[in-house]
């Protein structure tokens, strides 16, 4: 295991997981969301988010993992060039606390994410695009095409509970 995607909703867990799971493996730890969010939650343009991506792999060539997803966006960059999928797909009523949890504390304490970006109340509950609304549509949607899509890869996991991602988790002990 030298290059794995990690997947899975907002409030998944996915970043925690990843980064411990780059620290087990010792393989550079690649989030997705430092590459996409820029100054005042700007988004690069396709082509350069996937040579900011494509450089990041690059860089990190003995192995790397990878938390995100942006496929919309990178296509099957990722994955084409990963040997272990996990999928982080925990129960709704999980994700939506940690979410909420996550959020309150990072409003709460102002805390800076990528380039200077902060959350918002606003940002998290209002409007179509989201975070909160953005996980309830991305939730039930990974729920009904990611089986089906990966069913037969032999390189994807999907853990479906805390306790599960854990277990694995332990198994690369590092």
């Amino acid at each position: 295991m030298r290059r794995v995607n990690v997947k899975g909703i907002s409030g998944s867990g996915k970043s925690t997981f990843a980064a411990e799971l780059a620290r087990r493996l010792r393989l550079p730890y690649i989030e997705l969301d430092a590459l996409h969010h820029g100054p005042n939650w700007s988004e690069p343009t396709d082509e350069e988010f996937r040579a900011r991506v494509r450089e990041a792999m690059d860089t990190a060539a003995d192995g790397w993992v990878i938390d995100g997803n942006y496929e919309g966006k990178l296509g099957d960059m990722v994955l084409r060039e990963a040997d272990t999928i996990v999928w982080l797909d925990l129960p709704f009523r999980v994700k939506a606390r940690r979410l909420w949890r996550r959020s309150a504390h990072r409003i709460r304490h102002d805390v800076e994410l990528w380039h200077g970006n902060r959350e918002s109340w606003r940002g998290v509950l209002w409007g179509r695009e989201a975070l909160f609304w953005w996980m309830v549509r991305g939730h039930f949607r990974h729920r009904r095409q990611w089986p089906h899509r990966f069913a037969s890869d032999e390189r994807f996991v999907r853990l479906r509970s805390v306790a599960e991602a854990k277990d694995w988790l332990e198994a690369r002990s590092g």
